[in-house]
């Protein structure tokens, strides 16, 4: 079996994948855009292969190449919102609350945390929208800081434009190529989560030899100076020498 042939098999839908282009075919743009909002929602169903194969489906006639685009930039709309609203339902005393009882969490971490976010807002939600697995996640905190929602729901339309746009403009042009897409976006994936899991055992390492360091510091025994009489101060420094 040659390349071609090889590739045009691997090609070909099955499992999770022909379902996708079941409902985009039965359902057109709205399938496609309640994928999405599923998507949003768990996050494991990867967008990288989704929105590929909107444009896919798209090239085949079942739906236009702009209905793709605007019904799944729609569907990742509804699905941020959902967590916005879920995020503004658990609240900042209750995410505080919790933060308080994690380990090697502290609440300073939260007012940072809290600080950073209400400077940058607009832009980490801009552009949350199109890092892998943090797309989803952004709209939380956004909700627990009671982000304005027009800007919310703004900045999450703008992000949600580009990335469906790019995803499904390839799928479109590539055709029973799709996959190829999903491949190098699976790199990406993979990038981001390695990218964070060693975020945080940097922070985890540093978090620990900073506790231990405090702890030996309260734990060392102070030093009793002799108490000075302002009267004659030299004369008594003297005399304890």
């Amino acid at each position: 079996m040659d390349l071609t042939t090889t590739a045009a098999t691997s090609a070909q839908p099955t499992g999770f994948t022909a379902w996708v282009i079941g409902v985009m075919e039965t359902l057109g743009g709205p399938g496609a855009g309640m994928i999405i909002a599923l998507e949003n929602l768990f996050p494991p169903i990867p967008s990288e292969l989704i929105l590929p194969l909107a444009g896919f489906t798209a090239s085949r006639g079942d739906m236009s190449l702009l209905g793709a685009v605007l019904w799944t930039t729609l569907g990742s709309l509804v699905g941020a919102l959902a967590l916005y609203w879920l995020g503004a339902k658990l609240g900042r005393e209750r995410t505080r609350a919790v933060a308080a009882k994690l380990p090697l969490v502290k609440l300073s971490d939260v007012d940072k945390t809290e600080a950073w976010f209400a400077k940058h807002g607009v832009k980490a939600v801009f552009f949350g929208r199109m890092i892998p697995l943090f797309r989803s996640f952004i709209s939380l905190p956004a909700g627990v800081e009671q982000m304005r929602l027009s800007t919310f729901a703004l900045f999450t339309t703008l992000g949600s434009l580009v990335w469906n746009t790019i995803f499904v403009l390839a799928g479109y042009l590539l055709g029973q190529h799709w996959y190829l897409v999903e491949q190098y976006a699976g790199l990406l994936s993979r990038a981001v989560v390695i990218t964070a899991a060693l975020t945080v055992v940097v922070f985890v390492v540093l978090r620990i030899r900073n506790n231990r360091r405090d702890q030996a510091i309260a734990e060392a025994p102070t030093v009793q100076f002799a108490r000075v009489q302002a009267d004659h101060p030299t004369e008594e420094i003297r005399r304890i020498r």
